[in-house]
């Protein structure tokens, strides 16, 4: 999993330059700008996250992925990427996530 590896450059190049993160906090919408998000990752800073691919759904040059990630002992998020793709290579333009505590 590419956050859980202190590589910022990497996330960079697979999300567009203008993508945004969306949720839902208390009942209201939230976005979270992806720069934003991509700042919160320190160069070569491991963190405790295992990632996996849930599905990949392709039509042409559009495609969805849902993808799990635990964060062990805590929670577990589940995130789905929109993708396109252009100028020869896929991009992520927009992730929408949800999480949930684990039981304890």
């Amino acid at each position: 999993m590419v956050y859980g590896h202190g590589q910022p450059e990497r996330l960079r190049k697979a999300f567009h330059s203008d993508f945004n993160l969306y949720t839902v906090a208390k009942d209201a919408l939230w976005i979270r700008s992806g720069e934003e998000y991509i700042s919160n990752v320190k160069v070569g800073e491991k963190v405790n996250r295992i990632g996996k691919i849930i599905s990949i759904d392709i039509e042409k040059d559009a495609a969805i992925a849902k993808a799990e990630i635990l964060i062990p002992n805590d929670r577990v998020f589940t995130d789905y990427f929109l993708l396109l793709k252009y100028e020869g290579s896929w991009k992520i333009v927009h992730k929408s996530y949800s999480w949930r505590y684990l039981s304890k």
